[in-house]
């Protein structure tokens, strides 16, 4: 079944209904079952993901405020950048 598939079964009722009908009693309990662990799994990388951006920001918060707190700024942190050249390199001349 391609994800095509899949989305136009979630997407619609009756489909969902008419692509029902091929299963027996056991095959729609075991999909049942298999949707309701991809969900928790999908919830659960949902809510570690959350913690890890919730974690960087605070984290984040702490380092911006120890800057401050040392009385620096970004800027002197950060060295000056190299200047980048832009287009080709010249030809070398052949002896």
């Amino acid at each position: 079944m391609s994800t095509e598939s899949l989305e136009r079964i979630a997407r619609n009722k009756n489909v969902a209904r008419a692509a029902a009908r091929q299963l027996s009693m056991e095959q729609l309990h075991k999909l049942s079952e298999v949707i309701n662990e991809v969900i928790e799994q999908k919830q659960e990388d949902e809510r570690k993901r959350q913690e890890e951006e919730t974690d960087k920001a605070r984290k984040l918060a702490e380092i911006r405020e120890a800057i401050n707190d040392a009385g620096l700024s970004l800027d002197d942190l950060v060295g000056e950048q190299p200047k980048r050249r832009r287009g080709r390199p010249p030809k070398k001349k052949e002896a």
